[in-house]
């Protein structure tokens, strides 16, 4: 009789705790992520008209898809740490006004030389908004629910790239020449309006932390702290300092690294490679660049699920990667066959977002205090790097070479080698 009503007491307890963690869930910031992930996409589609008007080459192109990361990596760790001091809400405000003003202000490009230094102002200035999120949620979720509410967060990726490709068509060939504009300016001035607007929109609703949250109840907020605590992993970081020795940290930068190449690389370079594989209508281009990510944002929500519930991270992450890179493989002895070619890059693409959403379930769970804040923004840096170099060596292959199937097999390699490295990595305690 005890032992029943123990039981129904636990099971009436994890319903109430359930609850407390879908409330908070649906205040996540995934439409803000949606408009900040654009400024990744829509340079792709620009590319399409802008190349030919301003007079950039194939590998100015690829310089300028990466410099943003070079922004981005020079900038981030600095404003992680600043948002353990000051709060989420100013941080991400601040962001997501200068990041959408810049957006917009890339109509103004004309020449190779305003095109480089819009692109890395545009990564200095949203430097630290997606560590700075992954930070955040570390302080409304403990270690073992943490998979599912990033991989939500980071589904942004996918949302952006599959919607973004085809509004981006239609804007740059409904607009085009309208008020005197070509369509590539009217897709960066309507692509970076929204977060600006949204940058209110955040300021009025967002709570630094639980404690702070006016929606939330004086006992769901002491289940969330009891919860956070618990989870609390004594074998983790606490120090930034420690971080900056500790091998482990690097060892997830490089993976990090590597899988981010393969995923950017893809990002930046696909309209051009439907465009060399036949594809003349820039409509369809972004229509059929919108399959690989419907097929991510399935794989994002599976892989991360199942995480949580075995409470497995690091080979939920790794065999994606690797499988990842298999596919990339396909996909570059494929380029005459358009459909098998775009389905071996649609897998590849899915197992790397999913990938790319488990891993950072492994870092939250290792650091923690600031630790957390430099940690997690040390190795989103270290990682991003490969987001400045694989674009830009791929546009280097392509005009060296004539053909996209030399770079396909460089983000094959850093692929296979990400996977492998988070295998290889374990983390004490609760990674696995």
């Amino acid at each position: 009789m005890d032992h029943t009503t123990s039981v129904d007491q636990g099971d009436r307890r994890d319903v109430r705790q359930d609850a407390v963690y879908r409330k908070i869930s649906k205040r996540l910031l995934l439409i803000c992520y949606v408009f900040a992930a654009l400024d990744r996409v829509n340079i792709g589609f620009a590319k399409l008209q802008m190349s030919e008007d301003i007079g950039i080459s194939e590998a100015t192109y690829g310089l300028g898809a990466g410099i943003f990361f070079l922004g981005y990596v020079l900038f981030e760790v600095p404003s992680n740490l600043i948002l353990a001091r000051i709060g989420t809400r100013k941080t991400l405000v601040r962001i997501m006004l200068l990041w959408g003003l810049t957006s917009s202000a890339m109509l103004f490009v004309h020449d190779t030389t305003s095109f480089l230094v819009l692109r890395f102002l545009l990564g200095v200035f949203e430097a630290g908004f997606a560590p700075g999120v992954i930070l955040y949620l570390s302080f409304w979720y403990p270690p073992a629910r943490l998979a599912a509410p990033t991989a939500l967060f980071m589904l942004a990726g996918p949302i952006s790239s599959m919607i973004g490709g085809p509004v981006s068509a239609w804007i740059m060939t409904a607009l085009d020449g309208a008020w005197g504009l070509a369509g590539w300016h009217w897709m960066f001035l309507l692509e970076g309006i929204p977060s600006v607007l949204l940058a209110l929109v955040v300021w009025r609703v967002l709570a630094n932390s639980p404690a702070q949250a006016s929606w939330l109840g004086a006992e769901e907020k002491a289940r969330v702290a009891r919860d956070i605590a618990a989870g609390h992993n004594p074998h983790g970081k606490q120090q930034f300092r420690e971080v900056l020795r500790d091998p482990r940290v690097y060892g997830l930068s490089l993976s990090y690294f590597l899988l981010i190449g393969g995923m950017y690389a893809v990002i930046f370079w696909l309209p051009t490679i439907l465009s060399d594989s036949g594809v003349e209508s820039t409509m369809t281009i972004g229509l059929y660049s919108a399959l690989p990510y419907a097929a991510a944002i399935i794989a994002m929500i599976v892989l991360s699920r199942r995480s949580d519930r075995l409470g497995e991270r690091r080979l939920h992450s790794a065999v994606p990667a690797i499988t990842a890179g298999v596919f990339m493989a396909v996909a570059a002895f494929t380029t005459d066959q358009l459909a098998l070619a775009m389905t071996a890059i649609a897998v590849s693409t899915a197992c790397s977002w999913g990938s790319y959403a488990v891993f950072w379930s492994m870092p939250s769970a290792y650091l923690s205090g600031t630790a957390a804040a430099g940690g997690i923004a040390l190795i989103n840096s270290i990682g991003l790097l490969g987001g400045f170099i694989s674009p830009a060596l791929l546009g280097y292959l392509k005009e060296s070479t004539g053909s996209n199937h030399t770079g396909l097999l460089v983000l094959v390699g850093m692929l296979l080698a990400g996977g492998i490295g988070i295998a290889a990595n374990r983390l004490p305690a609760r990674d696995r």
